[in-house]
């Protein structure tokens, strides 16, 4: 019998919440072999194999088919390919790991309001230095999408390795494309957000694979553990799965 792959955060906060949404629902989620192990199993459905990964992985790895089942956040899955939102089905959201993926820039530049107003940025910038407006980011693919969508070309992305919010204070970059859940930490660095500057608001998610291998046993197995989480549950994202 073929086993329904779930794929749950690896560590840290999404891991914790995770588990502890699952076992509200009455699924309780073991992990014998402790922080270092990455299978686990799922009291209630033993036919269920759990895996440990990072959120970006399992957003990779739904998007490819090779697990089934994960929870990630919806910005990874829109980061992992361009088309990804494509190959899943946002099953149920978890109302935790709340975040936005926004533009952040200097709040000096009190000209620039919004979108429109950072093309001519860009574009000013081009001419007077003689070099790209510099874009700090971990989300490279968002970045493009969203500055292509407003006509900005005028620019280059920084991939960033750290803090991001601390690029334009640094000299590394001159704004950034990154998560925000209060705008404390972009408010602490004298960063603001232009009116349009919010790409995508983001949280946690129950996400099937379009792209998986489906036996009528792991569907049966998907339909079992979504409907733990609400009735009827299993059968709309089995519906979403065939179309």
């Amino acid at each position: 019998m073929s086993s329904l792959l779930v794929a749950v955060p690896s560590k840290g906060r999404l891991e914790e919440n995770t588990r502890e949404t699952f076992a509200n629902v009455g699924l309780t989620i073991d992990r014998p072999g402790g922080v270092r192990s990455y299978l686990g199993s799922i009291d209630l459905l033993p036919d269920v194999t759990v895996r440990f990964l990072s959120a970006s992985e399992i957003a990779r790895e739904l998007i490819s088919g090779k697990i089934d089942l994960g929870v990630t956040g919806e910005d990874l899955i829109h980061e992992a390919a361009e088309t990804g939102i494509d190959q899943v089905v946002m099953a149920k959201s978890l109302n935790f790991g709340q975040a936005d993926v926004v533009v952040a820039l200097p709040k000096a530049w009190i000209d620039v309001t919004a979108m429109r107003d950072l093309a001519d940025v860009a574009s000013d910038y081009r001419h007077r230095h003689g070099k790209w407006l510099r874009v700090a980011t971990k989300y490279v693919n968002l970045t493009r999408r969203y500055f292509a969508a407003h006509g900005i070309a005028e620019y280059r992305i920084v991939e960033s390795l750290g803090a991001t919010e601390a690029a334009p204070a640094s000299g590394a970059a001159e704004l950034i494309v990154d998560i925000t859940s209060s705008g404390s930490t972009l408010s602490a660095n004298e960063l603001k957000v232009p009116t349009d500057g919010t790409i995508l608001k983001s949280e946690a998610n129950l996400v099937a694979s379009k792209s998986a291998n489906w036996s009528p046993e792991k569907k049966a197995q998907l339909k079992e553990l979504l409907d733990y989480f609400g009735p009827g549950l299993g059968a709309r994202a089995l519906d979403a799965l065939n179309n």
